[in-house]
């Protein structure tokens, strides 16, 4: 007994290593030895009488009968806890002279086994089992599977393993079968032998073999290939942009708020819809400025002018930026200046203030006047390419609608005289007011002769 106590200590007192879910399946291969000697039969036994139990138990060379093989293949389900299936065949020699011929023996069944201390080089073990055990005592020298000593057991033991790898090693072992019908033989069963453990290793315990596990040290979900999906998007943390927030496939697993196709994490205004162009903020004119930039997030602007429009102060359509002439409307050859600009259009005007009419007449008459006529021709001929609008007037004396015509004919009047001096048609135009804006008062003599006149004005 105290050599039982030994073992038993001698079991449980190194460090251990164990059959692991890095290699879930063992082979076993070994020889076996059957002693029915140390078992406390009672007068019923086949081997009747016998010792108490355990008594002599390592008396190996008077009852252990040696046999092979021996053999039993495991599974690891978790932890150190395994189930298999084993098998022993032998054959009885020894039981204190009382065979006068040796006769078989066999045994199958299934098993559990929970090892300790995993992860160790040396790894005790216990098992429970259950199976049919046969002693075939008809002295046939075949092996015959079905003897009337075929009973069913009950088993309980103890071993120990020692790894030599993490997949070779030798195993000892040693089981109590207690019969479960009357006529059966309690014994011992011991095994030694060698083992080999294999088979596609499931390292994060999460049901997926490593093989096609896409993340096996990390316990995931089959339907992600054994990777883990923290905030339950359907995207991977390995492939999850943002892993800890729930978020959407199509954006890497991360939120789109404001439903603009950028995800929040890249979108400088994630709670309203923008452009992708502008890093998710909205431009409400398309003029390239965020509306929070904007100072006109309504018009198209300029960048250069805080996103609002450059003014065109003299509708010219050349913007005050780079009007030479804001105030003036010109043309684009000129940068936005006329061709006549308002100081000759000016002097102009001031050479007309000469040209005089009679009343109801449209002849030019006087020195004054045709001085005035000449020098006018000549400030077209230095300024070549400027073009003149040639406006006629008249009193408030008679008819409106013969005033009407009467301006027109003043206005013609100066224009022929301009092309007779040598000015191109092409560059005159004409066109008449009648009584309308007068300079001069119409009641008075002096006004009204002043309103008799023609003014001048660049085409544009």
């Amino acid at each position: 007994m105290n050599k039982f106590v030994f073992l038993i200590s001698f079991l449980f007192s190194g460090v251990i290593f164990s059959q692991t879910p890095e290699n879930p399946w063992r082979l076993f291969i070994g020889i076996s030895s059957i002693d029915t000697y140390p078992t406390g039969a009672d007068e019923n036994s086949t081997f009747y009488p016998q010792g108490e139990l355990f008594e002599d138990f390592f008396n190996v060379t008077d009852h252990w009968n040696f046999g092979i093989p021996s053999i039993s293949l495991s599974r690891n389900i978790k932890g150190g806890l395994s189930i298999g299936l084993e098998g022993t065949l032998n054959k009885i020699k020894k039981i204190e002279g009382q065979l006068d011929s040796d006769f078989s023996y066999y045994s199958a069944g299934a098993y559990i086994k929970n090892s300790f201390l995993k992860n160790k080089k040396i790894s005790p073990f216990l098992n429970l089992g259950f199976g049919y055990t046969s002693f075939d005592l008809s002295k046939s020298e075949k092996l015959n599977l079905f003897s009337k000593n075929l009973h069913k057991t009950y088993s309980v033991g103890l071993g120990i393993d020692i790894n030599f790898s993490d997949k070779f090693g030798i195993t000892f072992n040693s089981s109590f079968k207690n019969p479960y019908e009357n006529y059966g033989i309690k014994h011992f069963s011991n095994h030694i032998g060698m083992f080999y453990s294999f088979g596609i290793p499931d390292s994060d315990k999460d049901g997926i073999p490593d093989d096609k596990d896409s993340c096996p040290d990390d316990p995931g979900l089959k339907e992600l290939n054994g990777c883990p999906d923290a905030d339950g998007d359907g995207v991977a943390d390995n492939k999850d942009s943002c892993p800890e927030v729930f978020g959407l496939i199509e954006m890497d697993g991360c939120p789109d708020s404001d439903g603009d196709g950028l995800s929040d994490k890249d979108d400088q205004c994630p709670e309203i819809p923008g452009i992708i162009d502008m890093k998710g903020c909205p431009d409400s004119d398309l003029d390239g400025i965020t509306d929070e930039n904007d100072e006109c997030p309504n018009l198209a602007g300029d960048s250069l002018n805080n996103g609002c429009p450059w003014p065109d102060s003299d509708s010219d359509g050349i913007l005050d930026k780079d009007d030479l002439c804001p105030d003036e409307k010109g043309n684009s050859i000129n940068n936005g200046c006329p061709e006549l600009s308002n100081e000759i259009i000016q002097t102009l005007n001031e050479l007309g203030t000469k040209i005089n009419f009679m009343a109801e007449s449209e002849k030019i008459i006087g020195k004054k006047a045709i001085n005035a006529l000449k020098e006018i021709k000549d400030l077209l001929d230095n300024n070549p390419n400027g073009n003149l609008i040639i406006e006629g007037y008249a009193s408030s004396e008679g008819d409106e609608i013969y005033n009407q015509k009467l301006s027109e004919r003043r206005a013609k009047s100066v224009m022929n005289y301009l092309i007779e001096l040598g000015v191109n048609p092409d560059r005159l135009e004409i066109n008449a007011f009648g009584e309308d804006n007068p300079i001069g008062n119409n009641e008075t003599i002096i006004g009204r002769s002043k309103n008799r006149r023609v003014q001048f004005k660049t085409k544009f």
